[in-house]
């Protein structure tokens, strides 16, 4: 009973809205106008109303509710039903009703316009129960499509796990078992910094959302353990406006364009300072991540900024923005987030 109920409510809901109801009305209108107009009788015009929206609300519910079930073959006991439905309903609007108040025959009741009256009620159910089934059927693949995005967004955040450049991670930890023959000291900060990163990344990775704040200090730790590498060719420099450090971010959002700075920009052996700045807007903040280098278009077979792209899509649906340019002689990747929290990842 609550399902039927729920789907009559659903019925009406999508009745109600303009691209079914005006059309409605314009068909309604007109008959119970000619009802009131070739009919002498003072309750034509109700009855000719009240056919009208019997029609309307009754029809395309019992469609809704009786009709063939599957893709396949159709489901007889159903189309009988619905047929069967509007002829009760149409004669009972029709004959039973006028006979009671002793209403004699009207332009709808007459025995041709029982007939269009019967076809009307069969043909309209049919074509706006299935016009919101279709309209349900596509929300509700719309949504899956959304749910599949996002758990492939999920399973990219958990890749980013693994993201980090390798040979970077390669020369690191080869670099670290030298200082640790040769400086123990600046080999036990280059593990406690690999360390801290790793394990940020992985918690991160179970995340929908975290503050800013931690994202900024992972870039921090990423920075850290490119001067521990390089320190004659790295240098960075971190800004952020105090009032948006609480803000929500997607995890791990900056890591691939952090990565990108670092790696066409002091890696590729330009020099200069890497630069990482969030400065609050009016409508959330922005970040910009400038480098050595100029910016010369996008690789192809890039992956960072495609996936800072396709994140930004599903976290904030539109509203946030990413864009690469070219600066004198370096690069600006500039990335604008609402102040709205992003959307969870199932």
């Amino acid at each position: 009973m609550s399902e039927a109920r729920g789907l009559f409510a659903d019925t009406m809901a999508a009745l109600g809205a303009p691209r079914r109801l005006v059309p409605i009305l314009l068909v309604c209108a007109p008959l119970v106008a000619a009802q009131h107009s070739f009919s002498r009788d003072v309750l034509a015009l109700p009855i000719g109303a009240l056919m009208c929206l019997t029609f309307v609300l009754l029809a395309p519910y019992l469609w809704r509710r009786l009709r063939p079930l599957g893709s396949g073959a159709p489901h007889w006991a159903g189309l009988v039903g619905y047929g069967l439905a509007g002829g009760v309903v149409v004669g009972t609007l029709g004959l039973g009703v006028p006979w009671a108040f002793g209403v004699g025959t009207t332009f709808l009741t007459g025995q041709e316009s029982l007939t269009v009256s019967l076809a009307l009620f069969w043909v309209g159910g049919w074509g706006l129960g299935r016009d919101i089934d279709f309209e349900r059927n596509l929300e509700r693949e719309r949504q899956r499509a959304d749910g599949l995005a996002r758990e492939a967004e999920r399973a990219q955040l958990l890749a980013l796990r693994s993201h980090l450049d390798p040979h970077f991670l390669f020369n690191t930890l080869n670099a670290i078992a030298e200082w640790c023959r040769e400086d123990g000291e600046v080999a036990e900060a280059a593990i406690l910094r690999l360390s801290t990163m790793l394990r940020t990344i992985l918690a991160g990775a179970q995340l929908p959302q975290w503050p800013l704040r931690r994202e900024i200090d992972l870039c921090r730790d990423v920075f850290e353990l490119h001067r521990i590498r390089d320190p004659g060719r790295f240098v960075s420099r971190i800004e952020v406006d105090a009032e948006v450090e609480g803000m929500s971010l997607p995890p791990m959002l900056l890591l691939p364009a952090v990565e990108n700075a670092i790696k066409h920009g002091p890696a590729a052996g330009h020099v200069g300072e890497v630069v990482l700045s969030v400065r609050r807007a009016d409508n959330g903040c922005v970040i910009t991540i400038r480098n050595p280098g100029r910016f010369g278009g996008r690789r192809p077979g890039g992956e960072g900024v495609p996936m800072i792209e396709r994140r930004l899509a599903l976290a904030y649906d539109g509203a946030a923005s990413l864009r690469i340019e070219a600066e004198e002689d370096g690069t600006v990747a500039t990335i604008a987030v609402p102040t709205s929290a992003p959307a969870e990842v199932a």
